[in-house]
């Protein structure tokens, strides 16, 4: 840019035709439509954020009202008034303009009164303002602006015609800069300008002084680098970082990047809002239809593609909700690096968290054994998590069995065709089950036996003790300890049975219970192994032999209060 008589880009290049207002060409057409038409109001509201061109707008629209009627007028002195209210909020400066108001024009038709930043009234203001805007004189049009809608009083906006004017788009904004750039002779890198528009926030006025600082920060050749550097921006690149350690649980190098991004001068708070915004458009970059909202270039928008596909729409759900969490508390945090900090631990860890509370959740089928087709197979079966556990119940039996009073049946993977579905099954009916089932027809028609060798209790305590070896070295402490407490008790048509102390470890046993039931059919060379869990009987067996009736007043006895609980509330217990 020359240097002689320099005008900053929001002066210079202010629009002074319809043609060349940016981001509002509907408004531009209906209002040169009613100038065209002669169908013009006494009073107009441009609303809207700043920097989007309401008073630029107002200006070019007072000039155009006088221009249709005399087109050799030059001087609009006499024909435009601006009033920043402001600075001019008062009731006696209203009364002056009221006064003004009464006076014709000297030349033209009209007298245009632009009243800017008009929210900026005091209410007595617009009480005197009030009466002259309802009943104005026909040379007088009035063009309100403002930036806050919403303190503009009821009265006032019923007598406006309103326009609200939006943010400008990143795309339109580009365009204009890269025209502007074009005729000031400026190299310009396609992404910096973008970002340079980011910054803007949908103020044209705020890009071009960004514009224009860049300009003579580079010397007339604006870069991505440069435009990130000078205007402190946090870059994309440091998201996209977060987003991948994010996925893979890499929580201290998450913790490094951040660090480095605290020495570079940025506000954790930046940074938080920065996050939110990049999980917001992973979310939005999952569809393709909604890929129109992502305003950024397309290989940004390409690498968002990328990424999302590594998150479910749960997981952005739930890193938007902790970040808006910690933005709500970091005004008020004491110590507002480490909020960020254990911010970030937790984005990190809520991927494997999920993952195990979905496992320890699981719902549990219990099918009915009398209506499944059961198919076996002397091929090795996949590692997969439990499908079916059944709860026997006691049932009379000729031979003498064991029947826990409370056990799992796991059965080996089979195809089923399940009717009917039951929580209870027992011991002998599954015995049964299976040595009528023993012999099946193969995909040819055929017969197929399933294997099953003998094998002694030494020999399954052996091979049971070598898979929790196994588990121990892989670090699983807790089911090595579970399956090394109680020894394993082999019944008979190869049940085995074993013994559990609580519910917490049945949970953290069924995770690998297909696992050991493959491995023991494979080592004992038996395709007919079942395993029956039990947990730990009560101490006290009476306990289980009394009514509810007796349960609530053995509790009674050693708690008292509950007799006056039942009466209080005048409950009705079912015995």
């Amino acid at each position: 840019m020359s240097n002689s008589n320099y005008t900053v880009s929001a002066l210079k290049y202010r629009p002074n035709s319809w043609e060349t207002i940016i981001g509002q060409e509907n408004i531009a057409t209906t209002l040169k439509q009613a100038i065209d038409s002669n169908q013009l109001a006494q009073a107009y509201l441009f609303c809207g954020p700043r920097g989007v061109g309401k008073t630029s707008t107002a200006r070019l629209f007072a000039k155009s009202i006088n221009l249709k009627h005399d087109p050799n007028l030059t001087d609009f002195t006499y024909n435009i008034y601006e009033l920043d209210a402001a600075s001019n909020n008062q009731v006696d400066d209203i009364r002056n303009l009221n006064d003004q108001v009464r006076i014709p024009p000297q030349r033209g038709n009209y007298k245009v009164y632009v009243i800017d930043e008009v929210h900026m009234l005091s209410q007595s203001a617009f009480n005197a303002f009030l009466k002259t805007l309802e009943e104005p004189p026909p040379h007088a049009i009035f063009i309100l602006a403002t930036t806050e809608k919403h303190k503009i009083i009821p009265t006032i906006l019923s007598r406006c015609q309103v326009y609200d004017f939006h943010r400008i788009s990143i795309p339109d904004m580009v365009a204009h800069l890269e025209n502007i750039a074009s005729k000031e002779g400026v190299k310009t890198e396609h992404e910096a300008l973008h970002v340079i528009a980011e910054k803007a926030d949908g103020a044209l006025r705020d890009a071009l002084s960004c514009f224009d600082l860049m300009v003579n920060f580079t010397n007339s050749n604006i870069t991505y680098k440069e435009v990130v550097k000078n205007l402190n921006i946090l870059d994309h690149d440091y998201y996209f970082k977060f987003a991948d350690f994010i996925q893979k649980n890499l929580i201290h190098e998450s913790l490094l990047l951040f660090s480095e991004i605290i020495s570079k001068g940025f506000d954790g708070r930046l940074f938080i809002n920065g996050l939110a915004s990049h999980f917001r458009n992973l979310m939005i970059a999952k569809d393709e239809r909604t890929l129109k909202i992502l305003e950024y270039t397309k290989d940004t928008i390409e690498k968002f593609k990328t990424q999302a596909e590594l998150f479910d729409n749960e997981y952005l759900t739930d890193f938007l909700s902790l970040t808006n969490e910690a933005d709500s508390f970091y005004k008020t945090s004491q110590n507002q690096r480490l909020l960020v900090e254990i911010l970030i631990m937790k984005l990190c860890s809520l991927r494997a968290e999920k993952k195990k509370l979905n496992f320890l959740e699981a719902p549990i089928i219990a099918p009915d054994f009398k209506d499944i087709n059961l198919v076996p197979s002397t091929k090795h079966v996949e590692n997969q998590p439990l499908k079916e556990v059944i709860e026997p119940k006691e049932m009379q039996s000729p031979t003498k069995t064991y029947e826990p009073e409370k056990s799992e049946i796991i059965r080996p993977k089979t195809s089923l065709s399940i009717k009917k579905r039951s929580v209870a099954a027992s011991i002998t009916g599954i015995r049964q089950q299976i040595n009528q089932e023993s012999i099946a027809k193969n995909e040819d028609g055929g017969v197929e036996v399933l294997e099953s060798s003998k094998f002694s209790q030494k020999l399954l305590e052996e091979k049971w003790n070598e898979f929790a070896e196994i588990k121990n070295k892989e670090g699983k402490i807790g089911l090595y300890t579970t399956l090394t407490k109680q020894t394993p008790e082999l019944l008979d048509n190869f049940l085995i049975k074993f013994i559990l102390d609580s519910e917490v470890q049945k949970m953290e046993f069924q995770t690998q219970n297909q696992l050991l039931l493959d491995f023991l059919r494979a080592e004992l060379k038996n395709g007919h192994i079942q395993l029956a869990l039990e947990l730990t009987k009560s101490d006290n067996p009476k306990l289980t032999q009394l009514t509810s009736k007796e349960r609530f007043f053995q509790m009674a006895e050693k708690n008292p209060d509950l007799h006056i609980f039942k009466e209080k509330f005048n409950l009705d217990l079912e015995f």
